[in-house]
């Protein structure tokens, strides 16, 4: 067993998708392991460690709300943006008229979840990584607010 960490995670909205309702975004009931990984590698993310997920407590009672939102069907490609920086092809924009769909969305709101996890030390660790050091960069990081990346 590696060195435990909980982290107290909240918000107004959450959205954790269903992949079986394809196009209209429903969340599921709570956080999801994956999506609780995903916000404690934003917080710390090394090549010689894993983290695993032990337990999520939900402290707020599960609500939901929907929302109805415009969303433009189609992207703009790397390589149309090139063309149109360089003065070749078409000029680069999207037609909101062709282009637009609504879409509804289920959210949870007022979420508040606490996860309780630990790190493993894995072989791509270095022989100056140690589970003191992370732990230390960690509790570092969560006390501050900071994050490596975005969640």
């Amino acid at each position: 067993m590696g060195v435990g960490v909980k982290v107290n995670v909240w918000g107004d909205y959450a959205l954790f998708t269903r992949p079986e309702l394809k196009t209209e975004r429903y969340s599921y009931d709570i956080i999801t392991p994956s999506a609780a990984r995903g916000i404690l590698e934003a917080i710390y993310w090394h090549p010689g460690m894993r983290w695993i997920i032990d337990k999520i407590y939900v402290k707020n009672p599960i609500q939901f709300t929907s929302v109805r939102r415009n969303e433009v069907i189609s992207k703009i490609s790397k390589n149309k943006m090139l063309d149109a920086y360089n003065g070749v092809g078409k000029s680069l924009y999207i037609c909101t008229k062709e282009e637009i769909v609504q879409r509804a969305s289920v959210l949870l709101c007022n979420v508040s979840y606490v996860i309780e996890a630990h790190f493993e030390i894995t072989p791509k660790a270095k022989d100056s990584d140690n589970p003191g050091k992370f732990k230390d960069i960690i509790m570092r990081r969560l006390r501050r607010g900071e994050c490596y990346s975005m969640p």
